[in-house]
C-alpha cells in the first residue's frame, strides 16, 4: 500500500471514530435539550450562532487550508501569522459585542443582547486556534484530533444538559460551543507552543495570500448561501418557525458529519501532494466518489422513508412541524455528501480561484431560491424545496468546472460511477414506500423504524451481493485487519 493510502486510511479511520462518537453524543444531547427548551430557544440561539459564524470565518480569511498547501512556510512565517490571528480575533470579538444592539433590535428580541456577549468569546479561541489547528491536520495528527474533539464535546455536552436540568434555560444552548472554543484553542496550543508578537505579519501573510484571498472568498459566498434562509426566517417567520426548520436542518446535516467530514479533512493534506498530477488527483477522487455514492443514494432514500420516526422518536412529538421539512430536505443528502468533498479537491489542486467562481455562482443560485422562498411562499416547506432545487442545480455546475476548468478531463467516468447507486436506491425505494403506505396511522413508531431499517439493509446488501461490485465479506475482513493494526 501506497504511504499517501497508507496515510489515507489511517486518517479516515481515526477521524471517523471521533465523528461517529461525536454525531451519538450531540444526538443524545439534542435529543435531551428537545424536550426541555422550547423551538424558539433554538431559533433565538440559532440566529446568535449563525452571525457569529460569520465573523469567525472573516477572521480566519483561508489561513488555515492556505497553511496545510504552502510547504515553504518556516517558523518565523508560522509565528507571525499567529500574531496576526491573536489581534484579528480581539478586533472581530469587539465588533461582534458592539453589534449586539444591533442585531437584537433587527431581530426585535432583546435576549440576543447578552447571548451575542457571552458568544463573542468564541470570535477570539476560534481565531487563535487556527494555526495550531491547521499544524495538527498538515503534520497529519489524525489520531490526535479525533481523541480531542471527542473528549471536549462529551464535557462541553454534558455540561450542557446539566445546566438545561439545572434551569439555566436558553443559555444552557451557549455552554457547549464557548467551552468547546476554550478548550480546543489550550489543548491545541499545548502541541504548538507559537510566540505572539506586536505585529501583524504581513510579509508572512504574502506567502499565503495568494491562496487564502480566493478561499476567503469562497467561504463568504458558501456562507451566504448555506444561511441566508435561516438569517432571513428569523426575522419575517418568527423564531419558532426558525426552530422547527433549523431542527430539520441540523438533522439533515448529520450525515454530512458522519460521512464526507470524515473523508474530507483528510484529503486535503494528502491529496496537495497530488497537486502536479492532476489526472491522477482525478482517478484517486473517483474511488472516493464511487464510496460515496453507495452510501449516500441509499441514505436519502431511508432518510425520507422514515422522516416522522426520526424526527418523533429523536426530539419528541412537540416537534411534529419539522418532519416535512426535514423529509425535502433529505431529498438531496446524497448530492451533498458528494459534493461536500470538492471543496478539498479544488484546494490540493491549487485552484482556490475555480473554487472561488465555482461558490459564486452556487450561491446566487441558493440566494435566489431562498429569497423566492422567503418572500413568494413563506413557509418552511416551500423554503426547503427551494433549498432542496438550488442543491441540485449546484451538484452539477461544481462537478462541470471541476472537470472541465480544473482537471481539463471530460466528466463522463464521473457520472458513471452514478449509475449503479442510483439504481440501488431506485430499488430500495420501491420497496419502502409501499411499507409508509401500508402501515396503519397509529402503528407503533418503533416497530414502524425497525421494520424499514430492515428493508434498507436487505435490500443494500442484497444488491451488493448479486451486483458483485463490492465483495462484502473480503471487505470487512481488510477493515477488521487494519483497525487491529491502527490501534
Amino acid at each position: 500500500m501506497s504511504t499517501a493510502r497508507e496515510n489515507m486510511v489511517s486518517g479516515i479511520f481515526y477521524t471517523a471514530i471521533a465523528k461517529y462518537s461525536g454525531v451519538v453524543v450531540s444526538l443524545v444531547v439534542t435529543a435531551i435539550l428537545a424536550r426541555i427548551l422550547t423551538s424558539e430557544d433554538f431559533g433565538i440561539v440559532a440566529v446568535a450562532t449563525i452571525i457569529i459564524a460569520f465573523f469567525s470565518m472573516i477572521s480566519d480569511m483561508g489561513i488555515a487550508p492556505a497553511i496545510i498547501q504552502n510547504k515553504q512556510l518556516d517558523n518565523e512565517d508560522l509565528n507571525n501569522i499567529f500574531s496576526f490571528t491573536i489581534w484579528s480575533g480581539i478586533a472581530f470579538m469587539l465588533i461582534f459585542i458592539a453589534s449586539a444592539w444591533g442585531i437584537a433590535s433587527y431581530y426585535k428580541s432583546e435576549i440576543l443582547i447578552p447571548i451575542c456577549h457571552i458568544l463573542s468569546v468564541n470570535l477570539f479561541f476560534s481565531s487563535a486556534n487556527i494555526v495550531p489547528n491547521a499544524l495538527l491536520q498538515k503534520n497529519k495528527r489524525f489520531k490526535f484530533i479525533g481523541i480531542r474533539s471527542l473528549s471536549v464535546q462529551i464535557a462541553g455536552g454534558t455540561a450542557a444538559v446539566v445546566a438545561a436540568l439545572s434551569g439555566a434555560g436558553l443559555y444552557a444552548l451557549l455552554i457547549n460551543p464557548v467551552f468547546s472554543s476554550i478548550s480546543l484553542f489550550f489543548i491545541n496550543y499545548s502541541q504548538y507552543k507559537m510566540r505572539a508578537k506586536f505585529t501583524f505579519g504581513w510579509t508572512s501573510l504574502k506567502k499565503i495570500f495568494g491562496y487564502s484571498a480566493y478561499q476567503l472568498g469562497f467561504n463568504v459566498i458558501n456562507y451566504f448561501s448555506r444561511n441566508l434562509d435561516k438569517l432571513l426566517m428569523g426575522r419575517h417567520l418568527g423564531m419558532s418557525e426558525l426552530g422547527y426548520y433549523e431542527k430539520s436542518y441540523r438533522l439533515m446535516m448529520y450525515p454530512l458529519q458522519l460521512i464526507p467530514n470524515v473523508v474530507s479533512p483528510v484529503m486535503h493534506p494528502i491529496f496537495s501532494e497530488m497537486q502536479d498530477d492532476l489526472k491522477k488527483l482525478s482517478d484517486s477522487y473517483l474511488e472516493i466518489v464511487k464510496i460515496l455514492a453507495f452510501i449516500g443514494f441509499p441514505l436519502s432514500v431511508f432518510l425520507v422513508c422514515t422522516s416522522s420516526e426520526l424526527i418523533l422518536l429523536l426530539f419528541g412529538n412537540q416537534w411534529e412541524p419539522s418532519v416535512s421539512v426535514f423529509q425535502i430536505l433529505s431529498i438531496t443528502v446524497s448530492l451533498q455528501i458528494i459534493l461536500s468533498t470538492s471543496g478539498a479537491i479544488f484546494q490540493a489542486s491549487n485552484s482556490t480561484k475555480a473554487l472561488f467562481w465555482c461558490g459564486g455562482i452556487t450561491a446566487a443560485i441558493n440566494i435566489i431560491a431562498i429569497c423566492i422562498g422567503v418572500w413568494g411562499f413563506e413557509t418552511i416547506d416551500a423554503i426547503a424545496w427551494c433549498i432542496s432545487t438550488s442543491f441540485t442545480l449546484n451538484f452539477i455546475i461544481t462537478y462541470y468546472i471541476m472537470y472541465y476548468k480544473v482537471f481539463r478531463l471530460p466528466w463522463r467516468p464521473f457520472w458513471k460511477e452514478l449509475g449503479s447507486p442510483v439504481l440501488l436506491s431506485i430499488i430500495m425505494l420501491a420497496v419502502m414506500l409501499p411499507i409508509s403506505y401500508f402501515l396503519p396511522e397509529d402503528f407503533n413508531i418503533i416497530l414502524s423504524f425497525i421494520i424499514k431499517i430492515v428493508a434498507a439493509f436487505t435490500v443494500y446488501f442484497c444488491f451488493l451481493k448479486f451486483t458483485g461490485i463490492y465483495d462484502l465479506k473480503k471487505g470487512f475482513l481488510i477493515l477488521i485487519n487494519k483497525a487491529k493494526n491502527m490501534l
